[in-house]
């Protein structure tokens, strides 16, 4: 699917004859020079559709990284392998008091002071694949034919909300591509990177749930014990995704800063910046506050969002520049695969987000 963008968006650059477009541009581009007259007039709203949906996502990300970072503050603080809402102080506390931090680290405002953080957190959660693998293999765990794959289908849903969250750098695919030296290399990249990124999601979900079962807690490390390797450990992993909150927070506010700053003079850009940056990471603390359950957020962001920017949106982008060139081929295959991929995007979306959003409520209060 990421592919389907990278590739849909270099055949339109011929088209409207620009040299490079984010995927919001991507989105209007296609139904403004579209085949489906009728729809042109949506074009903006297409585009807000796109922008909305990757917003979503990416602040319902730091949302995730929130609550994580909060779990694991509270974990080492009270020496407990149970971290669950209540105590002294609950976790909603905990999650308040990351405002400030947060708030601090939102305030870069350039992407290449936060780039190179990216590789050390890469090399984290390297760390934690690998020692995740170790204390299942320590821990003796049960025969895996034994464990059961989904109970119910509501949480098959929930499981698949939360795998396909792996994919949340759906909507950066197009920075990423205006931002290579060589961007026809896209697809590769993108092969490499996702195959990485699928690796370490297995290697993780499949070797916590062996060895930590049904009880495992989000996020992974929180199942580590508290022996002075694995709390190095937790440490290095909530200062990671501490980082990568940043850098999630940045393309995000990126688009909504694109139309909000249009209500102020140039001069006072820089003051009115920083202001919605600490806005909008009140807001974001607020939410993870009321809804602090990892799993089912996840699930809801994966059901919700992925969904539409990783399967119904690439689908319907692609088929309009294939309706007339080079056509929907022979038993109109290219219109069937639409309809596959786009139907497996709604019952994700509209199951997925209610089970979620059913799931997180439930557990939040």
């Amino acid at each position: 699917m990421l592919q389907m963008i990278a590739r849909s968006a270099q055949r339109m650059y011929g088209r409207v004859q620009v040299p490079s477009m984010s995927y919001p541009d991507l989105a209007q581009a296609t139904l403004e020079i579209g085949p489906f007259q009728s729809m042109r007039k949506y074009s903006m709203c297409f585009r807000y559709m796109v922008d909305f949906t990757i917003c979503f996502n990416l602040f319902g990300s730091c949302c995730v990284y929130q609550i994580m970072i909060a779990r694991t503050i509270k974990q080492l603080v009270e020496g407990t392998n149970d971290v669950v809402l209540t105590g002294d102080p609950p976790l909603r506390v905990y999650i308040l008091l990351l405002v400030i931090p947060c708030v601090c680290i939102g305030m870069i405002t350039s992407l290449k002071y936060l780039a190179p953080f990216s590789i050390v957190a890469d090399i984290i959660i390297l760390k934690v694949a690998c020692a995740t693998v170790y204390y299942c293999i320590k821990s003796s765990p049960p025969d895996p034919f034994k464990l059961p794959v989904f109970k119910t289908v509501t949480g098959l849903f929930e499981f698949m909300g939360v795998c396909i969250f792996s994919m949340e750098g759906t909507g950066a695919v197009m920075a990423i591509e205006n931002n290579m030296e060589k961007p026809k290399k896209i697809a590769l990249a993108l092969l490499g990177g996702m195959a990485i990124v699928v690796s370490i999601v297995v290697t993780i979900g499949f070797f916590g749930y062996w060895a930590f079962g049904e009880g495992s807690r989000s996020p992974v490390t929180i199942n580590f014990p508290l022996s002075p390797f694995p709390i190095f450990l937790k440490c290095l992993f909530a200062i990671m995704i501490y980082v990568t909150y940043a850098l999630n927070f940045w393309f995000p506010f990126e688009l909504m800063w694109f139309y909000i700053k249009k209500k102020y003079n140039s001069e006072k850009f820089w003051f009115w910046e920083r202001v919605y940056r600490a806005i909008f990471i009140c807001g974001i603390t607020i939410i993870a506050t009321v809804f602090p359950n990892v799993s089912k957020f996840i699930g809801l962001l994966g059901s919700f969002c992925i969904s539409n920017l990783g399967f119904i949106y690439p689908a319907f982008i692609e088929l309009c520049l294939d309706w007339t060139d080079p056509g929907l081929g022979p038993c109109k295959w290219r219109l069937w695969r639409y309809i596959l991929i786009t139907v497996f995007g709604l019952i994700l979306f509209v199951v997925g987000s209610i089970t979620n959003i059913r799931g997180l409520i439930a557990e939040s209060f």
